[in-house]
């Protein structure tokens, strides 16, 4: 008979942790779940509102860097199968702020490797059934692209910020143990997420609200930046797909097929916008409140993701084209202002502060 897997979810209070957390619960009910978050500012338990802690799941707060704490659980819990999401993501903290970039997703992926190695392989250096390690990453490791060209699996890695950099470093890390030791590793690589629950300070987000609010809408540079936008529930998907069905030692680029410039995803959630709520003022649309605010720091032109692998290997393939996701974004965020500012709760106007100035 098959032993029902315990599987360790790290970051399962943010963004895209907590949509995976809700599809496996849905999916995968039998299975027992471990969600490990250390509730940093984009962390939040409000995420898994209605999930409570039962014989099915539990929630422990603890930092991926604590070799105790992550230690006890793979003794306590009988950890099977790791989906490592936790991860200082935002370039722009990287930027400002990059010593915790390198903590968190190189020195915290260490230690679950470790905890993984340690548990699972046995004197013979052979992993026990049914175990697992999924490390979600970055398109951002790949670099930039021009103007033709996708990314795929054998795209060299060429990173161009200290969050992409520590991102890269861990794949490298994850993939060494699966040939140094032969833990059984997986890594996927994906591009821009949106979707409900993502911290108001990425673009889709930080946009909705500034418009909402009739506020200034920062926008890079000229604008024109290209990003593949895959709808989060797509991606959880595809992970668990990853996690159940993935070749050991591989990778998988995860993509929307989605292209679209910055500038065209902000006039269109302004024009949705209008629809929605009307126009700010007689004679104005949302649009007259798109801000160009300096360049980011050695930011990427275009990402594009060629995922042919994961479509050919295990028949995955986006299902939200991005006309409809953004349609199902805006009105998740209208009608969740109230989580919109208790996950703000002042730190984010600091930060916009700093980032942007008191406009």
């Amino acid at each position: 008979m098959q032993k029902t897997p315990t599987v360790l979810v790290t970051g399962g209070c943010g963004f895209i942790g907590a949509n995976f957390v809700r599809l496996l619960r849905q999916q995968r009910p039998q299975w027992r779940l471990i969600n490990l978050d250390k509730l940093t500012y984009a962390g939040n338990l409000n995420n898994l509102t209605g999930i409570q802690d039962g014989p099915g799941y539990r929630f422990v707060r603890a930092d991926i860097c604590d070799t105790a704490a992550i230690e006890g659980l793979f003794t306590g819990e009988g950890i099977d199968m790791v989906v490592h999401f936790a991860a200082e993501s935002h370039v722009d903290r990287s930027i400002t702020g990059p010593a915790a970039f390198i903590e968190t997703n190189i020195v915290g992926t260490f230690t679950l490797l470790e905890a993984a190695r340690r548990h699972w392989l046995d004197g013979e250096g052979k992993p026990a059934a049914g175990t697992r390690f999924l490390h979600v990453s970055t398109d951002e490791v790949y670099g930039s692209l021009g103007e033709e060209g996708f990314f795929s699996e054998t795209t060299a890695y060429d990173p161009r910020s200290p969050y992409s950099a520590s991102k890269a470093s861990s794949d490298h890390l994850v993939s060494a143990y699966f040939h140094t030791y032969g833990l059984p590793t997986l890594i996927t690589n994906c591009s821009n997420n949106y979707g409900p629950y993502q911290f108001p300070e990425k673009l889709i987000p930080l946009i909705l609200r500034n418009a909402m609010q009739e506020k200034p809408l920062p926008v890079y540079g000229d604008g024109r930046n290209i990003r593949d936008w895959l709808y989060v529930g797509d991606h959880c998907e595809a992970v668990l797909e990853v996690l159940e069905r993935g070749l050991p030692g591989r990778s998988y680029n995860i993509g929307g097929n989605n292209e679209k410039m910055n500038i065209e995803v902000v006039t269109l959630i302004c024009d949705i916008l209008d629809r929605r709520l009307g126009l700010p003022e007689k004679g104005m649309t949302r649009r007259s409140l798109i801000t160009f605010v300096r360049d980011r720091l050695g930011h990427d032109r275009r990402y594009a993701i060629d995922a042919a692998r994961i479509r050919e290997e295990l028949g995955w393939q986006p299902k939200v084209a991005f006309e409809d996701g953004i349609e199902m974004t805006v009105d998740w965020y209208l009608a969740n202002q109230d989580w919109v500012e208790a996950v703000v709760d002042g730190s984010y106007q600091e930060y916009y502060t700093k980032m942007y100035g008191d406009r």
